[in-house]
């Protein structure tokens, strides 16, 4: 038990920025805290001793602001930073090295007793505050799910989920430099290069109009130069196309 709580204090000084000392983070930190109960609650959960499982996770509820159900497996060295609102349910599973951030619901929208009803986070995810994963379904290893994003359907490994209903951004190939410094800090599940995929649409086809527009233009010059007359349509109000792609952004 010792060893595991040595891990975890060592693993919040790697993660979090403003943890200053160990002495601070065992005793300043609610998700460390509440990943402590939870280990008691589990073991007694999984022992046949029900109600004490319950009983300690109603405390951990209590002193910590974080719901971690009795029956839900967490892995190794998981951080939840700040943690107020975290809700994770009996059936989910959290894999080594993930990341919740607060008022985080692991869910689920079955009533079938005894079936997989909440969540498997991967190893290495990051769901961003506010987030909602609901379902028995399983977010890939390194994934991101963004602030706010509510996520009903599987995350591909690598990939990141964002928006209600939530998009997935699929992970692009980049330099070795930028993937490391993505999986040191991705901070609420955001990256630099981790743009909501409708946005990415809608500035495709505004620069698809704005060269077909440029294209027009360059045909009728060319007709009205080689003497061909050219039917004068109104005038319409002038496409501009970094104008439309600030109000998308």
């Amino acid at each position: 038990m010792f060893s595991n709580i040595r891990e975890d204090i060592a693993n919040i000084m790697a993660r979090d920025p403003a943890a200053r000392t160990q002495w601070e983070v065992l005793t300043c930190y609610p998700g460390l805290h509440a990943i402590i109960l939870h280990r008691w609650a589990h073991h007694c959960w999984h022992n046949g001793f029900k109600w004490p499982g319950r009983f300690i996770s109603h405390i951990a509820r209590i002193f910590t602001g974080i719901e971690i159900h009795p029956g839900a497996t967490i892995g190794r060295r998981v951080f939840i930073d700040h943690g107020f609102g975290v809700v994770i349910g009996e059936t989910a599973e959290v894999g080594d090295d993930c990341t919740i951030y607060q008022g985080v619901t692991l869910g689920g929208t079955s009533l079938n007793k005894g079936a997989k009803r909440h969540p498997t986070l991967a190893r290495g995810a990051i769901i961003g505050a506010g987030a909602k994963v609901l379902g028995g379904f399983t977010v890939g290893e390194g994934a991101k799910v963004g602030s706010n994003a509510v996520v009903v359907k599987e995350v591909p490994p690598g990939a990141t989920a964002v928006g209600n209903p939530a998009r997935i951004v699929l992970k692009e190939s980049g330099s070795g430099k930028d993937e490391a410094a993505a999986r040191m800090f991705a901070a609420y599940g955001v990256t630099p290069n981790g743009d909501d995929p409708l946005s990415k649409a809608l500035h495709g086809l505004i620069d698809n109009a704005a060269a077909q527009e440029h294209q027009i233009d360059r045909i009728i010059a060319l007709l009205k130069k080689s003497g061909m007359a050219c039917e004068s349509l109104p005038e319409l109000e002038k496409f501009d196309p970094d104008q439309l792609n600030k109000l998308v952004e």
